[in-house]
């Protein structure tokens, strides 16, 4: 009996690894489409010999995307930016490129197709990621109509952007920035200086993430044509979030209150460099709360059991730990 193949585009990023890990374990032939096989190669070890095979396709060439899932029962398309340099802009990536994959995933008689979009996808939202996303479900449900929409929150794990960044800047800065639209106000003798603690989030945890992809495959008859919203079980501030990447670096940094203003013009600057760590769009996106609406059902519609951040935090951020000086220990001679 010939072994069943999967398509996922984005393999070698942060979800789709574990992704196809889960594929491989499953007895999966798994194609990864990414636009650098050679730098794919290192998800071979997952599987066995020639099980995941990393192969070339580029979402904007539509022919190289028809390859890569022609044959594929399942697909998986993960191809997603933070931020829009040149060509590859959030129309590009998240609209254009989204239905290019559900177009061939139709074409090629696919089974399944799981799209993972982004919690606070929304075509009324003043950030451009947000409308983008919510614009390639559209075109994802035009072109394949049985698709299973994702919609993560911050996704959090060994290999993220989130509190990896945190833990960085904690090593080499002596403050953290808590950004905030109700905090340095007047309360009564004192200042209330965070308000409600800034930006809201729920992390999710990319192995729950990477078992709901796994559900929406196995039972494509229930889950097709469904848009689930993903995330943890707990709702943290902006403020919440900087005390334990503190506490699991084992760190003493201020956490300094800063207007939204004064994010916007700092992103105003930040968005030239190479890899930008704020641009005004993710400022925008920060203003609305990035938390499960409760009008889609979540994890445990699909069978999964939602994990907390505090169990997984301490297995990766402590590589980030302060390492203290051990005094010298001193011999004394006698005479």
């Amino acid at each position: 009996m010939s072994r069943r193949v999967a398509t996922v585009f984005g393999g070698s990023g942060f979800i789709g690894r574990h992704v196809v890990r889960r594929l491989a374990a499953d007895g999966w032939i798994v194609r990864v489409a990414v636009r650098d096989p050679e730098a794919a190669n290192f998800l071979k070890p997952m599987g066995d010999v020639e099980q995941i095979v990393p192969m070339r396709a580029d979402i904007g060439d539509p022919e190289s995307v028809r390859r890569a899932v022609h044959g594929a029962e399942a697909v998986v398309s993960l191809v997603g930016i933070l931020y829009e340099r040149g060509r590859r802009g959030f129309q590009a990536v998240h609209v254009e490129g989204a239905a290019t994959i559900a177009r061939a995933a139709a074409e090629a008689g696919s089974a399944a197709l799981v799209h993972i979009s982004a919690l606070g996808a929304d075509a009324k939202s003043g950030s451009a990621y947000a409308r983008s996303k919510a614009a390639g479900e559209a075109a994802v449900k035009a072109a394949f109509p049985k698709a299973t929409i994702l919609r993560p929150s911050v996704v959090f794990g060994p290999e993220d952007d989130f509190f990896n960044r945190f833990a960085k800047l904690s090593s080499f800065t002596p403050v953290l920035p808590v950004f905030t639209k109700d905090g340095l106000k007047p309360h009564g003798l004192s200042i209330d200086f965070f308000g409600s603690g800034g930006p809201k989030f729920q992390p999710v945890y990319v192995g729950d993430v990477a078992d709901a992809v796994m559900a929406a495959i196995r039972d494509s008859r229930a889950h097709g044509g469904k848009t689930y919203e993903l995330g943890g079980p707990t709702v943290y501030s902006m403020k919440r979030i900087m005390e334990l990447v503190l506490e699991f670096t084992d760190r003493r940094r201020l956490l300094v209150p800063l207007p939204f203003a004064v994010g916007r013009i700092q992103a105003a600057f930040l968005k030239y460099l190479p890899t930008p760590p704020l641009t005004p769009d993710q400022m925008r996106l920060m203003e609305t709360d990035n938390v499960l609406t409760g009008k889609t059902p979540g994890l445990e519609a699909l069978g999964v059991a939602p994990t907390n951040a505090e169990a997984i935090l301490p297995q990766y951020l402590a590589r980030y730990r302060a390492i203290e000086e051990q005094p010298t220990s001193r011999i004394r001679r006698g005479k």
